[in-house]
């Protein structure tokens, strides 16, 4: 739709796909102030509403802060006082009424709590797609909080990876950011190798 728009102008979507895209400008920025202006700045072209804002930057800010040492506590009252979410809610509290929702409000939180609540890359996954509604969004969101601390087990990488390849939806330019932005500023301790090209 917007693409296809000759004037191309935002249209105040509040949707979460402001915060599903942003994961690189928290890897990106060197500074939390930029990490939230390029957020910002990514939401505007198509999510320029304040909500749909808002989700970008809170999930940038949250992968910024974690790759520089923070504590999943200090990100949890970080986002919560910057962004009024409310991340003290249970999952089992969410799950029985939680239904689809696309608005960055009704689904970014859901997502950091997922994360918040998992011990491990693939447990934070498994609890974003235990919620239903627009699970593959908050997984995605709740995966690239995730990724920041946890590693990605191996068969799961090099799954997604190929099934990615097998779609022709993954470029060596991908691959090449992957290997010299994100992955020289995760934990070495993870052990995690590049992806081959």
């Amino acid at each position: 739709m917007w693409l296809k728009n000759p004037v191309r102008c935002p249209y105040e979507s509040y949707g979460n796909g402001s915060a599903m895209r942003v994961s690189s400008v928290g890897w990106l920025c060197d500074s939390l102030e930029d990490t939230l202006k390029v957020a910002k700045i990514t939401a505007l072209p198509t999510h320029n509403h304040p909500e749909g804002i808002k989700g970008a930057q809170a999930i940038a800010a949250g992968i910024f802060l974690l790759r520089t040492g923070h504590t999943k506590d200090e990100v949890k009252k970080y986002i919560s006082y910057t962004f009024g979410y409310d991340l003290d809610r249970k999952l089992d509290d969410i799950r029985p009424t939680y239904t689809f929702h696309v608005s960055c409000q009704k689904s970014v939180p859901e997502a950091i709590i997922a994360f918040f609540k998992g011990t491990s890359y693939e447990d934070v996954i498994r609890n974003a797609v235990s919620l239903g509604g627009d699970s593959d969004t908050i997984a995605c969101i709740a995966g690239a909080l995730a990724e920041v601390i946890y590693p990605i087990p191996v068969e799961i990488r090099e799954s997604a990876a190929e099934n990615i390849r097998s779609f022709h939806l993954l470029h060596e330019s991908d691959l090449v950011y992957y290997n010299k932005v994100v992955l020289p500023k995760k934990n070495k301790d993870f052990g995690e190798q590049g992806f081959r090209i």
